[in-house]
């Protein structure tokens, strides 16, 4: 009987796995779909490119107020309640941005979908940071590059076939609806969890943290800048890298698209040997070593070369960031504490997305004035400050 229950707990704990790697590719899907559908959006509805910017602002600020909000609807309603109710918010808004004819619809619905992307990444992530290995965190998030990869693609796809974009998002949309149903159904094995965890007397009496408590907390700033400047890479480059390609390379709209999504290509390869790295490195040394590979891969855009050799550096900046993310959050709870790693990942997630929302924007602005081609030059700018960021939090250990 006993070997009989084991036997349970053993398949409930896989089957949630996973759930939650499925989960990790639907946080992707819709990540770069803005990026590469904007070459064919902003000439439709007679708007400058950097408009791109105001929507990623908005979905981005939405996104840092459900990541503030993470550890107390988290510690209320539990990971899988959550995580269900966010893929819900966020297919809802994919379908409006689909059904969106003009500027102004777009950024309306951009709010419920950052609202929808923040409580789910901070609540996933710390879940996976105190019950699973580094290898794990690298191999789900590999599945978030397959989702962020997979967007860009079909709308590629669509594209290139005489649709207009607004297919392309109803597709993604429709996609996030059946996860949805998915992740309602899986609810028994979220709450089985949580019974179990409710047993540990540390986790029983966990209370949420305040803002400014958590601010309180020794390396929390480092921490916050080294994820402020990680994403702000990130993003600047799943948003800008197509219209890069199409005004500083002279590719088409539809062939910008398809390339752009190396990058997110890059991730998901490297993310997928990050798992085996992480073996043999520890989560700081593998920081470093994406860090030094995005530095090759802005360089590598430097080059006054072909087309081709831009799309293999934004692949060499997409395997640099492969293991940064990842293993920040992994690291978070050995930090800081497994009772503070909600909160902490919460403020990690909530900087991440203030970096999402003020430098693609930004970079917006500095394309629109000056040159898109200051691109490589800006991210090795960002690079140096996470740099030095990340060094500070470590105080220099291996």
């Amino acid at each position: 009987m006993r070997l009989e229950h084991g036997e349970e707990e053993y398949n409930m704990t896989h089957l949630l796995l996973f759930i939650i790697y499925i989960a990790f590719i639907s946080l992707g899907l819709p990540d770069a779909l803005l990026g590469s559908a904007w070459p064919s959006i902003y000439p439709e509805f007679s708007v400058p490119v950097s408009y791109a910017g105001m929507i990623s602002m908005v979905i981005a600020l939405g996104t840092t107020i459900s990541s503030l909000q993470s550890d107390r609807l988290t510690v209320r309603f539990g990971t899988g309640t959550v995580t269900a109710v966010s893929v819900g918010m966020t297919a809802i808004a994919l379908f409006g941005f689909s059904v969106s004819h003009s500027f102004p619809s777009l950024c309306l619905w951009a709010i419920p979908y950052g609202l929808g992307a923040g409580s789910v990444d901070a609540s996933l992530n710390n879940y996976v940071a105190l019950h699973y290995k580094s290898r794990h965190m690298s191999w789900l998030h590999c599945m978030w590059g397959i989702g962020a990869s997979t967007g860009p693609y079909m709308m590629g796809l669509v594209l290139t076939r005489g649709l207009r974009w607004n297919s392309g998002y109803r597709i993604i949309s429709v996609l996030q609806i059946v996860l949805t149903i998915a992740l309602v159904l899986s609810l028994p094995l979220w709450k089985f969890h949580r019974k179990k965890e409710e047993t540990v007397p540390s986790e029983k009496i966990r209370k949420a943290m305040g803002f400014m408590e958590i601010l309180s907390v020794r390396g929390a700033k480092a921490v916050m800048m080294s994820f402020f400047c990680y994403c702000a890479i990130e993003q600047t480059v799943g948003l800008w890298a197509a219209s890069y390609l199409t005004l500083q390379k002279g590719l088409l709209a539809e062939q910008a698209a398809s390339f752009a999504s190396m990058f997110y290509l890059g991730i998901t390869i490297g993310r997928a040997f990050s798992g085996f790295l992480t073996m043999r490195w520890n989560d700081r040394q593998m920081v470093r070593i994406g860090q030094e590979i995005i530095a090759l891969g802005c360089f590598v855009l430097l080059f006054p070369f072909s087309s081709g050799f831009s799309v293999a550096g934004f692949i060499f900046i997409g395997l640099g960031c492969a293991p940064i993310y990842p293993c920040m959050i992994h690291a978070t709870p050995e930090q800081f504490g497994a009772e503070r790693s909600q909160a902490l990942i919460g403020v990690e997630m909530a900087s991440a997305c203030v970096g999402t929302c003020l430098m693609p924007p930004l970079f917006g602005v500095i394309a629109n004035s000056i040159s898109i081609g200051l691109l490589p030059w800006y991210l090795l700018v960002l690079l140096f400050l996470m740099m030095v960021m990340f060094e500070k939090l470590n105080g220099g250990h291996r």
